[in-house]
């Protein structure tokens, strides 16, 4: 799993879980800080086991 950490069109942040057939699992909320999600998104890879995060 990938999570890829977005700009959104509100400037705000979010991540994306994407597989590795490409297809989006989920999305996060929006976040105001860039640091805030990529903290989220490393919440979930420490706790499913498991993925990496692009930028």
């Amino acid at each position: 799993m990938v999570f890829k950490i977005l700009r959104s069109m509100s400037n705000q942040w979010f991540f994306r879980i994407v597989a590795r057939n490409g297809a989006t699992l989920a999305h996060s909320e929006n976040y105001w800080n860039k640091t805030d999600a990529r903290s989220a998104a490393q919440t979930i890879i420490d706790q499913a086991g498991g993925g990496r995060i692009e930028e």
